[in-house]
């Protein structure tokens, strides 16, 4: 595969985008930083010899297109989703190459999927959303679990984090998510997305070592609701997160991560545990490993990798589970991600 042609990184100056661009040069790809602040994008260019800078905005779909201009692929870490993920998507159709985002946001990814499936599918384009922690990750470990088969009557992702210190972009798209939503929670059952105001449960969840028995939101739902389901034929998704990261993303003082080793990440840990419940039968599939948003980055890249590579399954807007041959891809995060498969 050749990486003559750049990648771009939309967002590259956040915090997620700065691992993204960090893996990308790892990897050998030439890159491309753009985003809507030139001036934080030179700064973070003299510290990353070779890339290009090429600033713009949402707003302004000819900066988009000039961004894009030659680019093998772009990567879009820029948040809110529900405002930069139209423009940019847009802008890689009409360069005719694949487009890769790391949304969270429920209510964009199912824009993702309703309002680009048509032009992708023309085009011949791969569009992955949510090729990250939430909602990548899981798809790919349920997908992994499951199989050959395509069906199930329920699946559970339970996220095991010994905590979470959320970015400003965490923050912001978590905020335009509670306006769409006027507050309300959401849930994935009987086939469709509801909105609800139940108040929120506590379960127990067994997580494999080192976590243990953990107490958990039930039903603290994340974009794998969207991802699974959307190639998937299960009923049922549900997603809980362990109490304490929980706390930690309602409090408003919780500060954002702090490095703590020589690749920037935080101190959190976390294990993913993934369980597919077909009548009496059920399969699990693990993944583990330290910092959810460093994380990211060997997701959003090895999927732009495999694109490239012609390691897909289809073309159009599919989740990663869809896009991908899951086990392997899993396999492949190594040493970033620890992954436990059925056999």
């Amino acid at each position: 595969m050749s990486t003559s042609a750049a990648v771009v990184v939309y967002g590259a100056t956040g915090h997620t985008g700065r691992f993204v661009v960090a893996e990308l040069r790892r990897r050998g790809f030439a890159t491309v930083i753009s985003g809507r602040d030139a001036a934080r994008l030179e700064v973070l260019a003299a510290e990353w010899p070779g890339v290009v800078v090429r600033p713009a905005t949402v707003d302004d779909a000819g900066s988009l297109d000039r961004a894009l201009a030659g680019a093998a692929a772009v990567i879009n870490c820029a948040g809110p989703f529900a405002v930069t993920g139209g423009p940019v998507v847009e802008a890689a159709l009409r360069a005719g190459i694949p487009y890769v985002d790391v949304a969270a946001e429920i209510e964009a990814n199912v824009s993702m999927f309703a309002d680009h499936a048509e032009a992708a599918r023309k085009a011949e384009t791969a569009v992955v959303p949510a090729m990250a922690f939430y909602g990548g990750l899981g798809d790919l470990l349920v997908t992994a679990a499951m199989g050959e088969r395509t069906t199930a009557d329920e699946v559970h992702v339970a996220y095991g984090l010994t905590s979470w210190h959320p970015t400003a972009g965490t923050r912001a798209a978590g905020q335009v998510s509670h306006e769409r939503r006027a507050g309300r929670r959401v849930r994935f059952v009987d086939g469709a997305l509801q909105y609800h105001e139940d108040r929120a449960s506590e379960l127990e969840w067994d997580f494999p070592e080192p976590l243990g028995r953990r107490a958990v939101i039930a039903d603290f739902t994340m974009a794998d609701v969207v991802t699974v389901p959307s190639h998937l034929a299960v009923p049922a998704v549900h997603t809980h997160m362990s109490v304490e990261a929980a706390g930690d993303l309602a409090d408003e003082d919780t500060p954002a991560p702090e490095p703590v080793d020589g690749l920037g990440r935080s101190d959190q840990t976390f294990v993913v545990d993934v369980l597919v419940r077909t009548g009496d039968v059920e399969r699990r599939a693990t993944a583990r490993g330290q910092d959810i948003y460093a994380v990211t980055a060997p997701l959003a890249v090895e999927a732009v990798q495999r694109i490239l590579a012609g390691r897909t399954r289809r073309t159009g807007v599919a989740s990663a589970g869809a896009m991908f041959d899951a086990a392997d891809f899993l396999r492949a995060l190594a040493p970033h991600v620890s992954v436990e498969l059925p056999h």
